[in-house]
């Protein structure tokens, strides 16, 4: 399949590059699949999952109002992230179905021991908010 180059700047957008290991958390049949498939073809390999042994450079996690406590997924990407990857919260747009409240994110992403950077319209339906372990922690880790 050909992604078309709207999409796959979006994964340059991302920071994804060729030869990364991006993790896949959450996914769910609304989950967008023009950007996942952005993302395979700009890594060159397939995503890998929660069972994965291996340090990811990235994690996306959708994630959605009712999908549980959003502290405990956030926890759960760093147990693979690589000490300088990033997280990439894909949560739906406002109005949209399972809509998070950017406040939740930015009361609980700290407390996970993670650091909101920026965030962008990661698709039609879904914001995408970049985390970070902070520089103090990751010296720590």
């Amino acid at each position: 399949m050909s992604v078309d180059s709207g999409s796959a700047s979006l994964a340059a957008r991302l920071g994804i590059k060729p030869g990364m290991v991006v993790q896949e958390l959450g996914w769910d049949e609304d989950a967008d699949e023009d950007l996942r498939d952005a993302i395979v073809e700009a890594i060159g390999s397939d995503m890998v999952d929660e069972d994965t042994d291996e340090v990811a450079d990235v994690v996306l996690l959708w994630w959605r109002e009712d999908d549980g406590d959003l502290f405990d997924a956030l926890t759960d990407t760093l147990t693979s992230l690589a000490d300088d990857g990033v997280v990439w919260l894909l949560v739906p747009k406002s109005g949209r179905p399972g809509h998070v409240e950017p406040g939740d994110v930015t009361e609980v992403a700290p407390t996970a021991g993670l650091q909101q950077t920026s965030s962008i319209s990661a698709a039609k339906d879904w914001s995408g908010i970049r985390l970070v372990t902070p520089k103090a922690a990751r010296s720590r880790r």
